[in-house]
């Protein structure tokens, strides 16, 4: 089992990318964990709410928003139940029992893989660290998982499995497709999966899909605050 742990840049954002799966019928989210009604019941705004209402507590927290997706081997053939008592167990052994957080199934992969979307802040407003969770606690519990359920151990998944696989997003159009809507799409659906540690990575594969960032001009409110504009490319 691969444990792949990102820190999106909101709850919405999160949110958004899985639930554009279910829309488009390529993801199902099959638990609800820590909150009022079963995940079946819940719309997108009853989701988003219980996670700001605790978000909202900590005004201070630079990270707020844990997006977490196991992988399974290729040939591993795991259950609706299992995979939800497997979420269940990995949250609980890297400190997120108490927390709110919603199991997704996706459907769109050659491997049976789950995402998790979740908060770091507290019902007390204090906020679980992450620093280092992913080499740590996020390791350790894999381990111990794959040796409870018998999986496919990460180390011994093939090397295809875990390499990045192209990204099915249609490419924006100039003048064709819907602007926002178009750059959400491709936003939701690369950041969360590529690796980039400067601008000029992250627009390398923007452009692939006609899309690029700009930091603006040096004097400007966007660049003095370390934002981004994304622009269509013509």
């Amino acid at each position: 089992m691969v444990a792949k742990i990102t820190v999106p840049i909101s709850i919405q954002r999160a949110l958004n990318y899985n639930e554009q799966k279910m829309r488009e019928g390529k993801a199902e989210c099959i638990y609800a964990h820590n909150f009022l009604r079963e995940a079946e019941h819940l719309n997108f705004s009853e989701k988003l709410q219980r996670f700001e209402d605790l978000i909202s507590l900590n005004k201070r927290a630079s990270t707020n928003t844990v997006h977490v997706s196991l992988n399974f081997g290729l040939n591993e053939k795991i259950e609706r139940e299992k995979l939800v008592e497997i979420a269940s167990v990995y949250m609980d052994k890297i400190g997120f029992a108490d927390q709110p957080y919603l199991v997704y199934q996706h459907l769109d992969a050659g491997h049976p893989h789950i995402h998790i979307v979740t908060t770091n802040i507290k019902k007390n407003g204090k906020r679980i660290s992450l620093h280092n969770l992913g080499r740590n606690e996020s390791t350790k519990a894999r381990k111990e998982i794959e040796i409870t359920y018998n999986l496919i151990k990460a180390e011994d998944q093939t090397k295809q499995s875990d390499e990045i696989k192209p990204i099915n997003v249609i490419r924006i159009t100039y003048g064709k497709s819907p602007t926002k809507r178009g750059i959400v799409n491709v936003l939701d659906s690369i950041l969360p999966k590529y690796k980039y540690a400067s601008l000029a990575e992250l627009n390398a594969v923007l452009k692939l899909y006609n899309l690029t960032a700009d930091r603006g001009k040096e004097e400007g409110i966007i660049f003095k605050n370390r934002g981004l504009v994304y622009r269509v490319l013509d």
